[in-house]
């Protein structure tokens, strides 16, 4: 397949372009790459965001409560299947959980406190955590669970 190109004035050669138009350069900008980098950067969030919470695995119970808004970072006090207390990624044992907290609390005895307990942990654990949080002066307690889902 060949092509010829000559001085001839056909529609394939040079006679073609008319005098006093000229190609005007293209001064849009092709938005189609930045919209590909966004979409690569969304499900990489996407992906990453559930990873980034509290690293002690606890499988929650499921609630019907609604999500609370929530403006700061709260202390979170985590308790696993086998009844050991972490505070916040930090294993630790029963004795030591008040002096830690009141050593990290930045506001105080107004520090939100979450109470993570996973399904299976003993009830009694929990409440001996509960009663040790609220003992040394803490009244703002809450207890983290999981939204039930629909079936």
């Amino acid at each position: 397949m060949g092509m010829s190109v000559g001085a001839s004035g056909g529609r394939g050669g040079r006679g073609h372009r008319r005098r006093g138009r000229h190609h005007a350069l293209m001064s849009e900008i092709n938005v189609t790459p930045m919209v590909d980098v966004m979409l690569v950067l969304l499900i990489i969030f996407m992906v990453a965001a559930p990873m980034l919470t509290v690293g002690v695995p606890i499988d929650l119970p499921d609630t019907q409560a609604k999500a609370m808004n929530a403006d700061t970072q709260p202390i979170t006090v985590s308790i696993d299947a086998t009844g050991k207390i972490f505070l916040q990624e930090t294993e630790i044992p029963m004795d030591e959980l008040v002096a830690k907290l009141q050593a990290i609390s930045k506001t105080g005895y107004e520090e939100r406190i979450f109470i993570r307990g996973d399904k299976s942990t003993d009830y009694g654990t929990a409440m001996k955590v509960m009663a040790r949080i609220s003992a040394a002066g803490y009244k703002n307690i809450g207890l983290v669970s999981l939204q039930e889902q629909d079936q």
